[in-house]
């Protein structure tokens, strides 16, 4: 029997941690969204 693969994706989860809202709630992700604009990335967040 094979091993479990140790990532196992949770769209939820991984939106509540790396999201949009999530960035927006604090200054320093709002920061992070801006840098990302700043250097033309097609998504900005999760």
């Amino acid at each position: 029997m094979a091993a479990k693969k140790t990532y196992q994706p949770k769209a939820k989860k991984h939106s509540r941690v790396h999201g949009f809202l999530k960035r927006m709630a604090s200054a320093t992700g709002r920061r992070v969204l801006k840098r990302r604009r700043a250097m033309g990335r097609k998504n900005i967040s999760a």
